[in-house]
């Protein structure tokens, strides 16, 4: 069972709590104070509505040092850590990762609720938290509590399947759900049901559920895990609970003098023949990978497993890349300004303008908005696609409840926003006054020639869609549609030209008009626009332009993205001159991503150093 890939870069159920969500999420409340110290250490929950929670989990160690992390199950947000607590019995003070404000507030004094207040750059939102389980002596746990272990069928290496299962007093059933194997820890349960010996839950973040029986010797538990279909999980009782299993470094083959492009294929042909043989590229898995490079001005296109030179596919996230430079041609073309509001984009009287600091183009194209990884209220009715219901009127109002002020993320690692690109897109589409799709093919498409960039397919494209497919035994997956949230990930391309995309972003100078009109007369400098780097690093060692990623030590500008049955890989290096694009129909594991050892693979390859493997 692998968790079904989004249109994130390098996706993972892990994330960074979502400050303007909280603000969305909570409610009102009256001060309270102890006159004792009460025992924190447990689980909280604010709960909005019965669709919209927040979690908050504290620990307390022999030496009274607390920690803690926090989860917003319904935005697939896990585990992510508390810092900077101060606890002084009463009063408790915490920030989290990735966020420059604080939550502060006491506890009542049982210590089972806690009442406070979020802060942002002088913004205060009240908040409640109320204890799961209250800390009664006596309590009786259910049947069902404790530790159990499983596996799942995935090959040659089952993956275990970890299930922690806990009661409080009242009788409410909680549960998490790890996968050690796959190191993703703590994904939360919901509809907990235990009914005589039946046992039932579900996992919103894998849209999985559970459903079997208790033994009535109470040390197994044996059921289905339905996905899609049905798979046997059986339970077994443990007395502790396994950690995630320890990433192993990563395995390099030796460098070979630097590669050229027409030489490329025949080093791959090596590389790549234990995956061909036995892995993801493997007869019968219907997976194929097409790829494409350029070498001071020498191109390429090659293919491997079901892949042909002219397959389409889905690009996932490297969409932001091409809706960056749309914000470059709308700014270079005088529609827009860079430091322009997005307020002042969207139809008037949608949002109300802030008291402080105000989300403008920039922020969102570079992730500096603060706006959260998905709308808090996209409420998914077909989880195998699950962006094409969220159409523009639910983006905007989104917007009147979680405002546009800017909330700065921490300048270390700001969070990846679907939502941030998805309104950026929005945005420049009512500028100009037509749809997304209409504006990517009038301003980037038809100036640099791309004939198969699209978001809908023409019958005749559609024949040359490769399905996309997913999980170790390369279920076929559901093309993914978009409508308010187009400008994020709904892109599909071939290798072609996605290669042409990145000649033009190595040597805009060298374009030469092939239309007469306003976009490709603007596009040379728009695409040199977009590659201008924007304020400090974001994370150690790299920086970002208009939605491209800048590695420091390589010189290369990038970008990945991923679907629920696709998965790409670009960069370009006008240092060196050189250029690649991978597409492959399939999903990234949990933890590993062919598509990015296999870019990362050819720009070692290109620069003459040891290669990251790409064995099974």
């Amino acid at each position: 069972m692998h968790i079904p890939a989004r249109i994130e870069s390098r996706p993972s159920v892990t994330g960074t709590i979502i400050l303007p969500v909280i603000a969305a999420l909570l409610a009102g409340m009256t001060a309270a104070s102890a006159q004792q110290k009460p025992t924190i250490a447990g689980d909280y929950t604010a709960t909005v509505d019965p669709s919209f929670t927040l979690r908050l989990h504290l620990k307390l160690s022999a030496d009274s040092v607390v920690t803690g992390s926090i989860d917003i199950p319904d935005e697939y947000e896990v585990g992510d850590a508390l810092k900077g607590i101060r606890f002084d019995g009463h009063t408790l003070r915490f920030s989290v990762t990735g966020h420059t404000g604080f939550w502060e507030g006491t506890f009542a004094a049982d210590g089972n609720s806690l009442n406070g207040k979020w802060s942002e750059e002088g913004y205060l939102t009240p908040e409640l938290f109320t204890r799961d389980t209250p800390p009664l002596q006596g309590a009786k746990p259910s049947p069902v509590d404790g530790i159990w272990l499983g596996t799942l069928p995935a090959g040659n290496a089952p993956v275990r399947i970890q299930l922690i299962v806990k009661s409080d007093p009242t009788g409410r059933i909680s549960c998490t759900m790890d996968s050690p194997d796959q190191r993703v820890m703590g994904m939360p349960c919901a509809h907990v049901l235990l009914s005589g010996d039946s046992f039932s839950f579900d996992i919103p973040v894998l849209s999985a559920q559970w459903s079997g029986k208790l033994a009535e010797n109470g040390k197994t538990l044996t059921g289905t895990l339905t996905k899609d279909a049905a798979m046997p999980l059986i339970f077994q009782r443990q007395s502790a609970a396994l950690p995630a299993t320890a990433k192993p470094a990563p395995i390099y083959d030796a460098a070979l003098p630097p590669v050229d492009a027409a030489s490329l294929q025949s080093v791959l042909d090596r590389d790549l023949s234990e995956q061909l043989k036995s892995g993801m590229l493997a007869p019968g898995t219907g997976v194929g990978v097409s790829i494409g490079v350029v070498v001071h001005g020498v191109a390429r296109v090659f293919t491997y497993g079901s892949a042909k030179t002219d397959s389409i596919f889905e690009i996932g996230s490297t969409t932001k890349t091409f809706t960056g430079l749309l914000l470059a041609q709308m700014a270079t073309q005088g529609g827009t300004k860079l430091d322009e509001p997005v307020r002042d984009l969207l139809p008037p009287g949608t949002v109300a303008k802030p008291v402080g600091a105000e989300i403008t183009l920039l922020d969102l194209v570079t992730r500096r908005s603060g706006l959260p990884r998905l709308p808090s209220n996209m409420r998914v009715t077909d989880a195998q696609n699950p962006y094409a219901d969220y159409h523009t009127a639910d983006l905007y109002a989104f917007l009147r409840t979680n405002g546009v002020t800017r909330i700065s993320p921490d300048s270390s690692n700001p969070p990846f926003s679907d939502l941030g690109f998805g309104l950026l897109g929005q945005a420049l589409a009512n500028r100009a006054g037509i749809f997304y799709s209409d504006l990517l093919q009038e301003e980037v498409c038809a100036p640099l020639e791309l004939k198969d960039t699209t978001i809908a397919l023409s019958p005749a494209q559609q024949l040359r869609f490769l399905p996309g497919t997913n999980g170790a035994d390369h279920r076929r997956a559901h093309p993914l549609d978009f409508d308010a949230m187009a400008g994020a990930g709904a892109i599909r391309s071939t290798a072609g030209d996605m290669l042409a995309y990145l000649e033009a972003n190595l040597h805009p100078e060298n374009l030469k008009p092939v239309v007469d009109s306003k976009a490709a007369s603007s596009i040379a400098s728009a695409l040199k626009l977009s590659h201008q780097l924007q304020g400090d690093d974001i994370r150690p060692g790299t920086r970002i332009a208009l939605a491209w990623l800048y590695q420091t030590n390589t010189g290369n500008y990038w970008h990945d993205g991923a679907t629920a049955g696709f998965s790409s890989y670009v960069f370009f290096n006008p240092q060196r001159d050189y250029a690649a694009i991978v597409l492959l129909n399939a999903s990234p594991q949990v933890d590993d991503s062919l598509v990015d050892r296999l870019g990362e693979h050819i720009s070692e390859r290109f620069a003459g150093l040891p290669a990251i493997s790409l064995a099974p």
